[in-house]
Formats: structure tokens, C-alpha cells, sequence
């Protein structure tokens, strides 16, 4: 029997749709996919111009193509609407799609951000490699730049020890890559990944506490911790509209967020190996954070952590997370890294840095036997 796929398109806000959900719909909608399908769109924070706009695009790009929403009523069509009344982010508005979806009895889960353009045998070559190995719990696509199709976007996504999380390969060309594409990832990206509907049930949906970053890296840790694994697959192509945000409010989640994943995902004696390590890196970003003008941010990380009841819901889903867990530390910290780079705001003082993390690393490494 043919497996059923939900692709969901990453959440609406404000102009969004307007700027890129024609090109995305126009692709989706060209998949060579043979199985069932269906379009699950979110819309943040929901009224009814932006739902108006929504439906004017999905309805003029394919006409009649009427809509299906609770809310507004429609019946029929290719495509969902899910309305929140709230900006509920990147993770609470993609759970509430993901939620349909398992309920409908879908058999895979495929994300795309709105921002995407999709090659027509994208799906297909997600399915496919989700199916050749019953072990993979996540499968994401080749992510391409845009309008520059021949530079990298993400190839995966690495992990630095701290929490950092970064793409792999990104600005780079594929001809150029000397190293074969590695299959197995740290995690995939929520730009372009297709998740088993069985495999989320066990290990749960996007942490909504996250709101935004890091809650991919998050949800890939605990499926490599449940006993399943993240994998590329470079021949389902996407290509990505990606533009790195600078907005100050960005560095608190980012910086908040990758705190959040380690305290939740590493065992105790991991998190006390590492915390040196940590305490420097915070002395650096305390630093970076006065020079760059996001002090303020930085310090409405230490109030969260230090808030009593947000201790109680992160040893909450600490403990849900650490009783997934069938694969040891040592084994996972294997694909982990020492070297931290972003790309867009990289300079020298990481070149003089990451040695040193390097290093550490690498010892910390030679002692977790956990």
C-alpha cells in the first residue's frame, strides 16, 4: 500500500506569503510523487487579510482548488489551513500542522520552508531514502542557495559541543566538495526534512519552548538518542532563499536555545565535563554580545535561567528526553565538534578560538565512556 505523505509549509506571518508562498506552492505541486498528499499551511498570528491572501494565492495559482479550514469552513482541495490566532513561532505552529497530520494517519511528515523552492522529485527522493533502512528517523534534503543554485546552503547541520549549531557546507560549491556527502547527519535542518510519523510519536514534536532555533537540533538529538538516526539525501534537491536575520531579538534564542538543547539532551557527567569550557565561552559571548549591542539580550538569558519555573520545565522534559535514551553518550558526541563557524558572522577571534576548543574537545572525548 502506497505511504501517505503531509507536506507542511512553514508558518505564515505577516508579509511572508506574499514574498514567497507562490514559488513554493508552485513547486510542491509539481511533485512527481505517485502516493497521497497533502498541503498543511500555517498562519501565524491569523486574520482575515492574511488568511484572504492566502487563499487568493492558492486558489488563483490552481484554480478552484478550494480550501480546507475548520475555521473558515471550506471542504475539498490540496490544502489545509491551520489559523492561529497567536505568532505561535516556528515550533508551536509547526506541531499544530504535525499534530493534523498524525491524526490523519500520515505516514511521513515533509517541512518546507515558505521561502523554498522545491525540485519535483524532492518527496520522492525523501521517501525513498527514508525506506531503505527502517533505523532513519529523519531524512533531509540537499539545500541549495538561491538565486546562486550551485552554492550550498546546508548539507546537515553540526553540533559544537556548547550547543552551537551550524550548517554544513554552506557558500560552498558541490563540484568543489573533495569529501564524499556523508550520509548520516548530527541533525537536519527544518528548512527541508522529512520526519517518520512512527518515529515522532515515540520521540515527540518540536519542543515549543524553543519558539524558534534550535528546536530541529533538539528534535534530532532525540531521535539519535531513541536509537534512530538523521541522514542527507543529496539527491532530493531544495533551494533555499536564505537571508541570515541580524535582528538583535535573534541572538537571544539563538544563544538561549543551544543552552536549552544541552541541558535536556547530554547525561550529567557530560554537561559537568563540559562546563569549563562552557563558563569561558560565556566570558567570550558577554564580551561579544556589549560589542555587538545585544548586552540586554544576553542578560534576559541569565534571568530565564535563573527563574525558578523554568527549572521545573526543563528537568520536566529532561527527564522525558533522558528516558528515550538507548544509545550512549560517547556514541553521540562522536558526530559532535570542537570548532565552532558561523559563516555570517565569523571573524578572527573564532580562528583564534577554535583551536583551543579544539583541543579540549578532543581530551573531554578520550574520558566520556558513558
Amino acid at each position: 500500500m502506497s505511504k501517505k505523505v503531509a507536506i507542511v509549509i512553514s508558518p505564515n506571518w505577516r508579509d511572508y506569503a506574499e514574498k514567497y508562498l507562490a514559488d513554493c506552492l508552485e513547486s510542491l505541486r509539481k511533485q512527481n510523487w505517485a502516493g497521497e498528499s497533502k498541503i498543511f499551511l500555517i498562519d501565524n498570528e491569523t486574520g482575515e487579510e492574511s488568511f484572504g491572501l492566502l487563499k487568493k494565492i492558492v486558489e488563483t495559482q490552481n484554480p478552484p482548488a478550494p480550501l480546507l479550514s475548520a475555521q473558515a469552513g471550506y471542504q475539498g482541495g490540496d490544502v489545509e489551513i491551520i489559523r492561529n490566532k497567536n505568532n505561535d513561532g516556528f515550533a508551536k505552529g509547526n506541531n499544530g500542522a504535525i499534530e493534523l497530520a498524525l491524526e490523519q494517519g500520515f505516514d511521513y511528515v515533509v517541512l518546507f520552508n515558505m521561502d523554498a523552492i522545491v525540485e519535483k522529485n524532492c518527496v520522492s527522493e525523501l521517501v525513498k531514502t527514508a525506506e531503505s533502512d527502517e533505523r532513519i528517523g529523519a531524512v533531509q534534503a540537499r539545500l541549495m542557495l538561491w538565486p546562486e543554485k550551485e552554492k550550498i546552503n546546508s548539507l546537515g547541520n553540526a553540533t559544537h559541543f556548547l550547543g552551537f549549531g551550524y550548517c554544513i557546507g554552506y557558500g560552498g560549491k558541490i563540484e568543489n566538495l573533495k569529501l564524499k556527502i556523508e550520509n548520516s547527519i548530527c541533525y537536519p535542518s527544518g528548512a527541508a526534512v522529512l520526519f517518520k510519523a512512527e518515529i515522532l510519536k515515540k520521540v515527540g514534536l518540536f519542543d515549543e519552548e524553543f519558539w524558534m532555533y534550535n528546536e530541529d537540533q533538539d528534535l534530532g538529538w532525540r531521535i539519535w538518542l531513541a536509537g534512530y538516526k538523521c541522514v542527507l539525501a543529496p539527491e532530493a534537491v531544495v533551494y533555499h532563499k536564505y537571508e541570515f536575520a541580524k535582528s538583535i531579538r535573534q541572538y537571544y534564542w539563538m544563544d538561549r536555545n543551544r543552552i536549552l538543547a544541552i541541558l535536556k539532551n547530554y547525561r550529567l557527567p557530560t554537561l559537568v565535563l563540559i562546563f569549563p569550557a562552557f563558563l569561558v565561552m560565556e566570558f567570550g559571548l558577554l564580551l561579544f554580545s556589549i560589542k555587538t549591542g545585544w548586552f540586554k539580550e544576553k542578560l534576559k538569558i541569565y534571568k530565564y535561567f535563573l527563574t525558578p519555573k523554568n527549572w521545573a520545565y526543563i528537568l520536566k522534559v529532561r527527564r522525558k528526553t533522558q528516558s528515550l535514551r538507548k544509545v550512549k553518550d560517547r556514541d553521540i558526541v562522536k558526530m559532535f565538534t570542537g570548532k565552532i563557524w558561523y559563516q555570517e558572522i565569523g571573524d578572527w577571534k573564532l580562528k583564534l578560538v577554535n583551536p583551543v576548543f579544539q583541543a579540549y574537545w578532543w581530551a573531554m572525548r578520550k574520558i566520556i565512556f558513558w
